[in-house]
C-alpha cells in the first residue's frame, strides 16, 4: 500500500472513531442505555460494556495514528465495526427498527437502518486494507496535500450520505406513505 493512501485511511478511520467517541462522552449514561437496549451482552456486563465503547473508540482513534501501534489498531478497528455491523444487523433481524443507533450523539437520534450494516462493513473492509505491506517510501509535501485534501472530499462525502441516508431518505419516504 501506498503509505499516502494509508496515512489517509488510517486518519479518516481515526478522526471517524474520535467524533464517535466524542459523541458518547458528551452524554456517557444514555449511551450506555443506548448500548444496553440492543440486547447483544447479558444484562449484567451490558451496562458497563456501554461505558467502556468510548474508551475503546478513543484508544484506538490514537493508536491508529502511531505508526508503531497501528497495525494493533487497525485489526481492533475493523474489529469494532465488524461488531457495530453484527449488531444493528441482529437487530433488524429481531424487528426491532426503533433503537437509536447511538452514532450520532445526545443531541440527535437515528433509528437503525440496514444502510449502516452495509457503512460498518465497508469501513471495516477499508480500514483492513491497510493491513497490506506499505511501500517503504517516506511522506512527502504532495503527500501531506494530497492527505488534506483526501480528508476534507472524505469527510464532506461521508456527511452528506450520513444526512442523505439517514434523515432526508426516512423524511422522503415518511412523506410518500402519507400521500
Amino acid at each position: 500500500m501506498d503509505p499516502g493512501l494509508g496515512t489517509l485511511i488510517v486518519t479518516g478511520i481515526a478522526l471517524l472513531l474520535g467524533q464517535a467517541a466524542l459523541h458518547k462522552w458528551r452524554s456517557p449514561v444514555r449511551f450506555a442505555a443506548t448500548f444496553e437496549a440492543y440486547r447483544m451482552l447479558p444484562r449484567m456486563a451490558s451496562r458497563p460494556a456501554g461505558y467502556a465503547v468510548p474508551l475503546i473508540e478513543t484508544l484506538l482513534a490514537v493508536a491508529l495514528l502511531v505508526p508503531v501501534t497501528r497495525t494493533a489498531a487497525a485489526v481492533g478497528g475493523v474489529s469494532l465495526l465488524l461488531a457495530y455491523a453484527v449488531a444493528i444487523g441482529l437487530n433488524l433481524a429481531r424487528h426491532r427498527l426503533d433503537l437509536d443507533c447511538g452514532c450520532t450523539g445526545p443531541a440527535n437520534r437515528q433509528q437503525i437502518a440496514a444502510w449502516m450494516v452495509w457503512r460498518n462493513l465497508m469501513l471495516a473492509l477499508v480500514l483492513a486494507s491497510t493491513l497490506l505491506p506499505w511501500a517503504a517510501r517516506p511522506l512527502t509535501s504532495t503527500d501531506a496535500v494530497t492527505i488534506i485534501g483526501g480528508l476534507c472530499a472524505v469527510t464532506l462525502i461521508y456527511a452528506a450520505l450520513d444526512r442523505l441516508l439517514g434523515q432526508v431518505m426516512p423524511r422522503t419516504a415518511a412523506l410518500r406513505r402519507g400521500l
